[in-house]
This record gives structure tokens, sequence and C-alpha cells, in this order.
């Protein structure tokens, strides 16, 4: 016997099954379009022969070498900056692999194809070194350079010696074809320019070279007219940089730096806290962040002028020294700080801050220009900027805190406790550090005596830094004893 069959289609649209086809009698509804009218199952089914179609896709697509696009690691890209007459030039070299996204041409077994090179080149060099580069004279942005010249290059190619044989040698007849050099080893050149009103004009460049790699450092000599060259060195991208800057565009630059340092050190931080928690007067703690400021500002200078020794340990030495500094305040605080020392303690650690800002400022000193004086007073003033505003901030928070949730004495003692435990750390930390390197005394001849020759006439300013400041700060301190706070026990409640 048959089973029972399916019912038709006019069947359906009487709204119910058919009886005499053996179904029972059941509601019909209305067909829809699209994934209701279709099986229980059907979405699930659909879903993973989806899926396996765009697997059988992807599988499909060609392939491409991935080395041929890494990122290198490191990159040096060297660069000579050179006004003449109405024409700015600028010679750059690159490693050639570290413009990407090109496939260049290699033989067997991975040597490059150097005249299809030269030629790829061209629209590489526009696409990686032209569109990343801006210069100004003065004010005005120049706009793109012209690509006036490209040439492949062999590693050990000493043309970048000089701006004389980088030019020459960019201008030079390509390299042989026949030359096995690997891609990898590959160096290209590139020579840009600019026109120009005049070789005398002020200039910047804004180099933002960074995407060739993920370090990527560039040496940049700059040969003005008539002056001597000037050599930069800068990670990633700096900005504008001003090749030969004014005495106020220097001034202006370092000023800015000294106020943002004082903000992102930490340590540096830490010790203007230790000064301001026991004395909270802005007019009280003035003199004696000024008294550190003029002490590293005497110290960075030294620094900068060649007499801070030059061996391994002595970074390390003064690192460990800032952080017993914090130490050392921190607990002074907790014992009971005096108010007629307070400033000698301040000034005899900005000494030793004072080398520590000369580490920071090392690779900065390079945008001084000619002006290297004025750019080193340009960032001490910055710091005091810097410090004062920390102060302005500051005092009022400690005293709102004293006034409204910690007795003040308890207060103070926490506060010094928990700066002298971040310094303890830090001490020892560094300290061991510091260990890790071999002492060994310095040979006795005219070079060591020369140095203590030197350090000789630094003591000698630092003693007349302090007769000065003595006499000054020693009046302010007197005048102070009679009414104001001469240690913690003395200083007022903050909520009176």
């Amino acid at each position: 016997m048959a089973g029972p069959s399916w019912p038709r289609t006019d069947s359906l649209q009487c709204g119910r099954l058919s009886c005499n086809q053996g179904w029972p009698v059941a509601e019909s509804r209305p067909m829809r379009s699209g994934r209701d009218s279709l099986p229980p199952m059907s979405d699930p089914i659909r879903v993973r022969r989806t899926a396996v179609l765009l697997v059988a896709l992807v599988l499909l697509l060609p392939t491409w070498s991935g080395q041929a696009h890494e990122i290198p690691a490191d990159v040096i890209v060297q660069a000579f900056v050179k006004p003449e007459g109405q024409t700015m030039r600028v010679v750059v070299r690159v490693p050639l692999p570290a413009m990407r996204d090109y496939n260049w041409l290699v033989r067997a077994p991975g040597y490059l194809e150097i005249p299809e090179a030269t030629v790829m080149g061209q629209e590489a060099a526009v696409q990686w070194i032209r569109n990343f580069v801006e210069m100004h004279e003065g004010d005005v942005n120049l706009g793109f350079p012209e690509v006036a010249a490209v040439r492949v290059a062999i590693p050990g190619d000493r043309a970048f010696q000089s701006y004389e044989t980088a030019l020459a040698g960019v201008l030079s007849a390509p390299l042989a074809s026949d030359i096995d050099l690997p891609l990898q080893q590959a160096m290209f050149d590139v020579l840009l320019e600019w026109p120009i009103t005049s070789e005398n004009s002020d200039f910047s460049i804004d180099a933002r070279w960074a995407q060739l790699g993920i370090r990527t450092v560039t040496v940049l000599r700059f040969l003005p007219a008539g002056g001597s060259e000037r050599a930069f060195q800068f990670s990633d991208d700096p900005g504008l940089v001003r090749l030969d800057p004014r005495w106020h565009q220097a001034a202006l630059r370092f000023v800015i730096l000294g106020f943002e340092h004082i903000l992102d050190g930490i340590d540096h931080l830490l010790f203007l806290f230790c000064l301001i928690v026991p004395f909270r007067r802005f007019w009280t703690l003035v003199p004696i962040i000024s008294s550190f400021t003029i002490a590293h500002s005497i110290t960075l200078i030294a620094a900068a002028l060649g007499l801070a020794p030059s061996a391994l340990w002595f970074p390390p030495l003064i690192e460990t020294l800032i952080a017993l500094s914090i130490v050392f305040m921190a607990f002074e605080n907790i014992i009971g700080a005096k108010l007629e020392r307070r400033w000698i303690i301040a000034f005899g650690f900005g000494l030793v801050h004072g080398f520590g800002f000369s580490f920071a400022l090392s690779e900065s000193l390079q945008f001084a220009g000619a002006h290297l004086l004025t750019s080193l007073l340009s960032f001490n003033v910055g710091v005091e900027l810097g410090q004062v505003f920390v102060l302005a901030i500051t005092v009022p928070l400690l005293s709102l805190l004293f006034r409204r949730w910690l007795p003040e004495l308890m207060g103070m003692i926490v506060l010094s406790a928990f700066l002298a435990h971040t310094g303890w750390h830090w001490m020892t930390e560094r300290g061991a550090a510091l260990l890790q390197y071999d002492f060994s005394a310095p040979a006795l001849d005219l070079m060591l005596a020369a140095t203590l020759l030197r350090w000789l006439m630094l003591a000698l300013i630092i003693v007349g830094a302090l007769w000065i400041l003595r006499g000054a700060f020693g009046a302010l301190a007197r005048r102070h004893s009679g009414g104001g706070p001469r240690s913690v026990e003395d200083a007022p409640d903050a909520s009176a």
C-alpha cells in the first residue's frame, strides 16, 4: 500500500490540508521568500558552504614573499644638506630594502638586478624619501623637492664621508649590471633639490623618515654657506629642526624643553615634593627652589663644557646620588627640617641633579646651533618655571589635604615615608647597577693634571655662588625666623 503523498499546491490555497489525502487537518501559513522558506537546516548548511568557499578563495590567492616587505629592525639614514646659490641640495642614503612594497628583481641566488632597481628606485624615492621631507626657507614651506638623481650603491661605498663625494657619487654612472650585490645589502642614494631665493637664508627641515624601520636613526650634516658644518643625529621624527637657529629661536626651544623636562622627570619631581612638604608657603619655598636651580645650572653648564667625567660609571653614580637625595630629604622631613639650612642642602643636591639634567640634555644640544650658552641658560630658566609651576599647584593641594582630611604632622610623616620608600628602592637598584662597573685609578699624567685644574676652577665657582647665596638667603631666613616657621614643629597648622 502506497504511503500518503504530499498535498498539492491547490490544496494549500484553500487554507487547510485536504482530509482525503490521509493527513490531519492543519492551519497553513502563507509562503515566504528568503530564509524562512528554506528547510530548517538550510541556514547552518549555507553558512558552512559559504565559509568553505571563502577559505578556498583565500588559498587560491597569489602569495608574495614576506621577506620583500619585512620592516627592517634598525635603519640608519645619512643625509647632507647644503644651500648652493639658488638651489638647496639634500643627498640622502638609505638601505634599499627599507623602501618596502616594491618587488625588487633579483637573480639567483638573491643578487639585485641593478638596472631594473635603478628604474624602480625613481618611484620608490618619491614614495619613501621625497614625500616625507619638507624644507623651509625662513617661514616659507618650499613644497616637495625634485628627485634629481638616484643611484644604487654597494655597502662598502664610502662616498658619504663628505658632501662633495656624496654628491659626486649619486651623479656618477650606475653600477655595472653584472655586480653581485645581495638585495639585503644594497644601499640607495637620492639627490633632492629645491629652488631657493638665497643660500644665506635661515633654513629648517622636517625629515619624517621614521617609517623606514622599526628604529630609525637619521644622521644629518648641514653645511651653511660660509659657515662650519653642523651635525645632527636624531631618532624617529624630531619635527621641524632649525638648521641654523637665531638666538631667540634657540632660547625659546630650550625654555620649553626645560619646562617639559622637569614635569617628565619623576625623580626630580619627588625631590621637589620633599622640599615642599614641610614648608607649604609659596614665597618661603621660592628661595629654596632657586638655590636648587642655581646649583644645577652650574654643573649643567660645566658638563656641557666637558668638565664632567667621561667614565662609564659616572652616570650610574649620579643616578644613585639623585635617589639618595630623595631619601635624605624625606628622612629630614620626618625628624624635623630646619628652614635656615634648607637652601644649603637644596644647593648641594642641586649640584648632583645638574649632572643628571646634562645626561638628558646632551642629545638636544645639537639643536642649539651656535648659541650653546644661551641655550643652556634658557634650559635652566625653563626648569625654574616648571618648578614654580609645580609649587603653584602642589602647595594649595597639600594645604587642602592637611586642612580637610589629614592631621598636619601625621600627613607630613606619611608623605615623607612614602617618598623615602620610593627613593630607597631606586637607590638600591641603581647602586647595584653601579657596583657592576670596574673602578680603576686614573693615570698620573698631564691630562689628569688638566682635569684636576678644571675641577678646581669649578669648585671655586661653587664656593663663590655659596657665598653670594648665603648673604641673600641667610637674610631672608633670618627675616622668617621672627614670625615664620624655622622647623617642622614650628610650622603653623594649615587649617589656621
